[in-house]
């Protein structure tokens, strides 16, 4: 937005973008274009109970799309397919590029970019690449880099909830190039997990209390779903029936991939000043903010998430790069620092580095959730919401380089 020091008034520099499961997020610079993510409206591509009890608006497509012959079943007789509104069936059809978008170009589960010096920049609206759940941390890398400038993207994948649950879906680390054409380039989902169809046996829901078809019955764990509800559970949605009939092109893969539920919220690269031990010079630092408690947690012992990792950049002599992925800053808990009383991480939201060479990490504070991933992070009053904040609990921190 543009704001007027005199008068105060407020100008968007855009404004009218989707939202729904997730909004407009981070942003990046480059070349005299401004890039965001604008992450998907639903968890999965169908409208379900879980966005906004099915009032939410469906996901708009960079391309045109050919759907499935697949439709999505929220109980009660609503049927949905994907990329469609909730209750609207439309097998087979074709969806048009922007269907539903109040711009040209303006599509979700993607990367977004516009004109910094036009005059009317939604007017230069391009998606860049697309087919991500919620790619939500952005990064250019530098121009001398191994990377060789490219946008690095941090995607968080689908939950277990809504009308086309799934569980163990991995996050995923990518990179991001528009087509010679002009296009988009184009990642997999709703279909893809990672470098794996979506119909994988690994990816089934086990059922839980967000499912669409899930009848809650707290006498029954670790579902919380009646029998006859999660019978149906198992029987409907395995295994996850794809949203489109095919890819509108070839799928680009993932960089690599981090565990499930773990949540890329922050990147950036490490100036030369912070290189020392385990970080070598061109690093990636980046932090996992953690599950949302729809599943179980992603390791019984050692949860990943709630910390700061370091990705180096190994050459090799044959000209091959490969990449050594480590711990950087994590708490002494397998979770949020709050269950324990420690003053650590507890949902790291954004990470870069300051003019004085440190890491700088926020984190927006200690969140309850629903509990599948454990009882100690459950919410205590179901009047508080799904995720309640802990007020007071917000926090930064400064990660510099000791040479003592």
């Amino acid at each position: 937005m543009i704001i007027d020091p005199q008068s105060g008034a407020v100008t968007p520099f855009i404004s009218n973008l989707p939202t729904g499961d997730h909004p407009t997020e981070e942003f990046a610079f480059q070349g005299g274009w401004i890039y965001w993510s604008q992450g998907s409206t639903t968890n999965s591509g169908v409208v379900g109970l879980d966005n906004g009890g099915g009032q939410n608006q469906p996901d708009i497509p960079c391309q045109d799309i050919v759907l499935s012959q697949n439709v999505f079943d929220s109980g009660n007789g609503v049927k949905s397919s994907g990329y469609s509104p909730f209750g609207v069936a439309q097998p087979g059809a074709t969806v048009k590029a922007f269907t539903g978008a109040t711009y040209k170009g303006v599509c979700d589960g993607a990367i977004l970019r516009a004109r910094l010096d036009a005059s009317d920049p939604s007017s230069t609206i391009q998606p860049y690449s697309w087919g991500y759940r919620n790619g939500f941390a952005l990064r250019f890398a530098p121009q001398n880099h191994v990377l060789k400038g490219a946008l690095v993207v941090g995607e968080n994948g689908p939950d277990e909830r809504g009308a086309r649950p799934s569980n163990g879906a991995p996050d995923a680390m990518h990179i991001a190039r528009q087509n010679d054409d002009g296009t988009p380039d184009y990642h997999g989902w709703p279909d893809r997990y990672g470098f794996l169809a979506s119909a994988q046996h690994v990816f089934d829901p086990v059922g839980g209390p967000s499912d669409d078809l899930c009848v809650f019955d707290a006498t029954n764990p670790p579902s919380h779903c009646t029998p006859a509800s999660l019978a149906k559970i198992l029987s409907e949605d395995v295994p996850i029936r794809n949203v489109l009939d095919h890819p509108p092109q070839p799928i680009t893969a993932p960089l690599f991939l981090e565990g499930a539920d773990s949540s890329f919220t922050g990147i950036d690269f490490v100036p030369d000043s912070f290189v020392s031990g385990s970080v070598q010079s061109g690093a990636l630092l980046y932090i996992l903010e953690g599950d949302l408690g729809f599943s179980a947690a992603n390791s019984g012992s050692d949860e990943v998430g709630h910390e700061v990792k370091v990705v180096n950049f190994l050459d090799s002599e044959d000209g091959l790069v490969s990449l050594n992925i480590s711990r950087f800053a994590k708490n002494n808990t397998a979770d949020q620092a709050f269950i324990t009383g420690a003053h650590g991480l507890n949902r790291p939201t954004d990470l870069r580095f300051g003019p004085d060479g440190c890491a700088w990490v926020v984190d927006w504070g200690a969140v309850r959730d629903p509990g599948q991933s454990g009882p100690d992070t459950k919410v205590k009053n179901a009047a508080d919401g799904p995720l309640p904040q802990i007020p007071g609990t917000g926090t930064v921190f400064r990660i510099c380089r000791s040479d003592e």
